[in-house]
């Protein structure tokens, strides 16, 4: 079958391959161990290899590459299953290609044109088999294995599978790998060996595609400190693409809480589906790479030519439609991209049914043609539609002749009209009197247009090449981004026109068209809030650019808090966070106050995805993405710097402040020119060329402190000559030390310029790429090491050995993730708090503590086990939020584990009093459950409760009271008093009563269920018992000689029997020294609590049984 053309490396192919045919143009290949010659050892390797895998999904044993003969790059476009087969395309390639190859003189114009007449082939066979599904009977076996083979909860969603193998050293197992929404599972049985493989996605390091001598392309995968190798896809791409978008899910829903209430197909984790990823996938690329609004999605995709007037030929691209933008991006390398809104579109016409054309009439007087589109006439409808415009003859008539005029006349003369345009398009209005109108540096620093200085007539010169750019290629949201645009940016942006750019190239243009009057109203709602945010943001706005006259001044100051504050308002999640203060005050330079929340809104939203955040996610893996450049393209720097983790703390503040706390303005505002245009791309290439231009003083420098200095001295010697702005505005970098210094300057334009030269060749896809194989990893490192700093502070408080807590923290962990798995309402995801602090991050609701704790606890319990794990639950909440973290849940295990008996013994002493037994007399009280948040269960968690304990109907029990606030500095207070208290004395234990004392007593009978010692243990419990009462009655009647034996011992038949017609005139409590005294005086109770606890056996039972109680639940 035709494939789609990509390319292959060759470097370990030919041990694999042997080449059956050949010309110029195409090369036949067959599989060693196929056909004739199959012999040898490689041919016997490959081969026994391929006949172990499945026929619907084994390597194709027959493929033809096109290679141009002055290229050394390799295309795969064909394979087939047979001999007769991948001969029929070959036959067709020699009769339909071969002869028009000869016509082209560029390689490149060759590989273009095959690749789209393969394109062609497959979308016309698509035709044909897009509307067949996978065989639902196939997927339903495939289910039924999956069930049967790893025994998790049948909540789980299978999404997908594949037969491929799976490498154990150097020998391969072929089987099955099923992609499920929260685990990758492989399972294999061959000659009596079965291998099982169950993996969360939540646990995997590195997800990534590698090569080595034996196979060509493999997916290498590296969970829990194990590295697992599959291979032998049919579709290896395709699976890979599955694993990395569930992977990124369950990134995205677990660690970052997102609950992805905009996207239908991924809000359910239980109805996940392969075409739900594949679509978000989709969409999501789609948005980036056209700067879109997040919510615009590919409706339509077509492929067709674009005539691009000022260059006078048709580009060949795809058209993307989405709701509200119709965009095109060419596919021939002439990076030639247009963004067309529907708001703009005034007709869309057909002149020409023969080349299936049609022609999009936007305002401003222009016209885009688009040509050989297959199904032009659907498109054309879908436009209408959108656009709420009809095809009446009248119509098409008049607007068929305005097109063909405008096509042509796109000249400087129309430059005033379109400007104007844009204006309106972006929905300007009139703005709240609080609201700035006006760009802070038109205000601080107009333009002097009698001024006619060298660097002013230099920066009218540019004004003037945009102006000639703006006629050729168009302005606003229509016009043609293409390779001269970006060479325009490079040179530099005109002072006059920044701020429309960078409204125009990072989308914050369309986002403010759709939303008129938005940010008006979010200063009205955020102006005179006081949250942690708004502090924050008071404490930073003096040292946002201090010493520019802008930021001088109550005007630029206030601008500044009202679009820090508004976005805070709208972003809560992110709310502010440093850095954010020095963007925001360059875009409010030389962007109105309402251009400037939008372009925030875009950095933070969009094109900095993860940046503004407690952990600065996004800033870190775009530096590990910067090291992964290094490695690549500085090998010298490398092999001087093994570890470059130096440079990942010295760049922080390139990426958070795009290079602007460490350039003067008015060179760092060329850089923030390019990154508006091509992305973070724009950053990572500006960095290696800091690099590269330092290579020898870096190279040369003993220590870090000193490859700092040199990287400082430079940035403070970059210079731009060709800024008009006076002395007074223009500033020196953070760090300068305003000293001469004997190095050469560098023109910002230059380094720039040397960026794109040296380091322009990176692909964004490449670097998108590069972002999602380093966020797994970055993301467990900080989990890694937020685990290190909780088991450094539990550690000092228990006295488990660190490989024993660290299986207890995976433990709790996962059973922390088991309640988030199947569901988007759990408790710990709904109030999930980042700001909390480590201890907190992780913790556990009353089902999913009593489900680990009924693992863990070293006693078999007979009987009230809800009880005892509700009473636990209860004394461990310190703080009452309904929540157990970490150092709770250790603390309580190791008295049970390695406490003395004393300790044993308190601790179930204290289960039978408030707040651990509830009685009928605090059930009601708010304190209880008041803050749970376990909200959306109350009720039913109340009657849980008085059914277990006591006889309350359900109407006593009001769920107004369980609502409440938690006090941050009640929290802070709690915290410190925790720090500070000290050892509890038993004596400072208050008294059990009559009914809590028959509870304990119970509690103990259920405890000695199945132990060797069982029968004497009830008798020692009973013994014990007696002497107690006997002791309070002596008491008892010491005190009062007329109280007769014969009433406390009818009184506690009576508590034992659960009657309620108790005399309330008899009150008898003891306390926790008379019991501990009269259980000492029983030798097999002190040994039975005493006895020592197989602690690895508890923790090997809990992993091989928590996903299986999770089941059975």
């Amino acid at each position: 079958m035709w494939l789609k053309p990509e390319e292959i490396l060759l470097k370990n192919a030919f041990k694999l391959w042997v080449t059956e045919k050949g010309n110029d143009y195409f090369v036949l290949q067959r599989r060693r161990g196929y056909g004739e010659g199959a012999g040898g050892l490689t041919g016997l390797l490959v081969g026994t290899l391929d006949t172990m895998l499945d026929s619907t999904s084994k390597v194709a044993p027959f493929r033809i590459l096109h290679q141009t003969p002055d290229s050394q790059v390799y295309w795969s476009i064909a394979c087939g299953g047979t001999k007769e087969e991948i001969s029929q395309h070959w036959e067709w390639l020699e009769k339909n290609i071969m002869r028009t190859l000869s016509v082209f003189d560029s390689s490149d114009d060759i590989t273009s044109f095959v690749q789209g007449k393969i394109r062609g082939l497959i979308a016309e066979e698509g035709k044909v088999s897009c509307g067949q599904e996978d065989d639902p009977e196939k997927f339903r076996e495939a289910l039924l294995r999956f069930e049967k083979w790893f025994d998790l909860p049948q909540k789980e969603k299978l999404v997908t599978y594949y037969s491929c193998s799976y490498w154990r050293g150097r020998v391969p197992c072929q089987g099955w790998l099923y992609l499920s929404t929260n685990f990758l599972s492989f399972y294999s049985y061959l000659l009596g060996s079965e291998v099982k493989l169950v993996i969360s996605w939540n646990e995997i390091w590195r997800l990534e595609k590698t090569s080595n001598v034996i196979l060509a392309e493999s997916i290498h995968v590296l969970a829990n400190g194990e590295d697992h190798f599959f291979s032998m896809f049919l579709h290896l791409n395709e699976t890979f693409l599955i694993m990395e978008q569930l992977a990124d899910y369950s990134i995205k829903r677990l660690f970052d809480k997102e609950t992805f209430q905009e996207v239908p197909s991924l809000s359910d984790p239980l109805q996940i589906t392969k075409r739900g990823l594949e679509m978000h996938a989709r969409n999501e690329q789609f948005r980036a790479f056209f700067r879109l609004p997040k919510e615009e999605n590919l409706m339509e995709v077509y492929e067709s030519f674009l005539w691009v007037p000022f260059s006078h030929f048709n580009t060949l691209g795809k058209i993307c439609l989405s709701e509200s933008y119709l965009c095109f991006a060419s596919q021939d390398g002439s990076q030639c991209h247009v963004i067309i809104p529907m708001r703009e579109v005034i007709g869309v016409e057909k002149p020409d049914r023969s080349s299936r054309a049609l022609t999009v009439c936007v305002r401003g007087k222009r016209a885009l043609r688009f040509s050989e589109v297959r199904d032009f006439e659907r498109l054309a409808n879908a436009i209408r539609r959108r656009c709420g415009i009809t095809a009446s003859p009248q119509h098409s008539a008049s607007t068929e002749v305005t097109c063909v005029n405008c096509t042509f006349s796109l000249g400087v003369s129309n430059f005033a009209v379109n400007y104007e345009e844009v204006a309106l398009m972006v929905g300007q209005k009139d703005s709240s009197k609080a609201v700035s109108t006006e760009a802070l540096m038109t205000v601080f620093h107009p333009q002097d247009t009698e001024n006619m200085d060298p660097k002013m007539l230099k920066e009218k010169m540019k004004e003037q090449s945009w102006n000639i750019h703006f006629s050729e290629y168009g302005r606003g949201t229509s016009m043609f981004c293409t390779k001269k645009t970006r060479d325009l940016i490079v040179r530099g942006v005109p002072e006059a026109l920044r701020g429309e750019l960078w409204m125009l190239f990072s989308g914050a243009v369309n986002d403010m068209a759709t939303n008129p009057g938005y940010y008006s109203e979010l200063v009205d709602q955020s102006l005179g809030t006081s949250t942690l945010a708004t502090d924050e943001i008071e404490r930073d706005l003096h040292r946002s650019l201090p010493e520019h006259p802008a930021f001088q001044s109550d005007t630029g100051i206030s601008a500044l808090r009202r679009v820090l504050t508004a976005y805070a308002y709208r972003n809560p999640k992110i709310g502010y966070c440093q850095a954010m203060n020095i963007l925001t005050s360059v875009l409010l330079l030389y962007a109105k106050e309402e251009e400037a929340f939008w372009l925030l809104v875009a950095i933070c939203e969009r094109m900095l995805p993860d940046y503004f955040n407690r952990r600065i996610i996004g800033a870190l893996v775009d530096q590990a993405v910067f090291e992964e450049l290094i490695r690549m393209h500085l090998t010298q720097l490398t092999e001087h710097m093994t570890d470059l983790s130096f440079f990942s703390s010295v760049s922080l503040s390139w990426f958070l402040t795009l290079f602007i706390s460490v350039l003067p303005i008015e060179s760092a505002v060329n850089v923030v020119d390019c990154f508006f245009y091509d992305g973070i791309k724009a950053i990572l290439q500006l960095g290696l060329a800091v690099l590269d231009y330092n290579m020898e003083g870096l190279i040369s420098s003993n220590d870090d402190a000193e490859a700092v200095t040199i990287l400082n001295k430079f940035f403070d010697n970059v210079t731009n000559k060709d800024s008009p702005l006076p002395q007074t505005v223009q500033q020196n970098s953070v760090g300068n030390n305003n000293k001469a210094s004997s190095l050469l300057k560098v023109d910002i334009s230059d380094l720039i310029k040397e960026a794109y030269e040296k380091f322009g060749d990176m692909k964004s896809e490449e670097v998108e790429s590069m972002r999602k194989r380093n966020k797994l990893y970055v993301i467990q490192t900080l989990e890694d090491t937020t685990k290190q700093n909780v088991l450094r502070v539990v550690s000092q408080e228990v006295k488990f050995s660190a490989s024993q807590l660290d299986d207890l923290y995976a433990l709790f962990k996962r059973q922390h993730f088991l309640s988030c798995y199947w569901t988007m309402n759990s408790p710990v995801l709904l109030h999930h708090d980042p700001s909390l602090a480590y201890l907190e991050q992780y913790q556990l609701g009353f089902e999913q503590f009593s489900l680990l704790f009924s693992l863990l606890e070293p006693w078999s319990l007979c009987s009230g086990k809800d009880a005892f794990f509700l009473w636990a639950f209860r004394l461990l909440d310190e703080n009452q939020d309904g929540l157990i973290n970490f150092r709770e849940f250790c603390c309580a295990l190791d008295i049970l584990y390695s406490g003395t008996l004393t300790n044993k013994l308190k601790f179930l002493f204290k289960l039978h009093q408030p707040p651990g037994k509830i009685t009928m007399s605090n059930i009601s009280d708010e304190s209880v459950i008041r803050r749970s948040p376990e909200r959306g269960k109350l009720v039913n968690f109340s009657f849980y409760f008085t059914r277990l304990l006591t006889s309350i109907p359900i109407q006593a029990i009001s769920t107004n009271s369980f609502v409440g606030k938690v006090d941050l500095q009640a929290y802070l207070k709690q915290w410190q008093d925790e720090i500070l208290k000290k050892e509890e004395s038993i004596k400072d234990l208050p008294r059990i009563n009559q009914a809590q004392f028959i509870q304990f007593s119970k509690t103990l009978y259920n405890l000695f269920h199945g132990d060797p010692e069982e029968e004497s243990l009830y008798h020692a419990v009973a013994r014990v018992t007696s002497l107690l009462l006997r002791m309070e009655e002596v008491g008892r009647r010491l005190q009062e000689p007329a109280s007769p034996l014969k009433s406390t011992t009818s009184h506690t038949q009576a508590l034992l029997e659960g009657s309620s017609s108790v005399p309330q005139e008899i009150e008898w409590s003891f306390a926790f020294e008379q019991i501990l005294a009269s259980l000492l005086n029983e030798p097999v109770l002190v040994r039975f609590f005493e006895r020592p606890v197989d602690i690895p056996a508890r923790l090997d039972h809990a992993k091989g049984s928590q996903l299986k109680a999770k089941t059975n639940m």
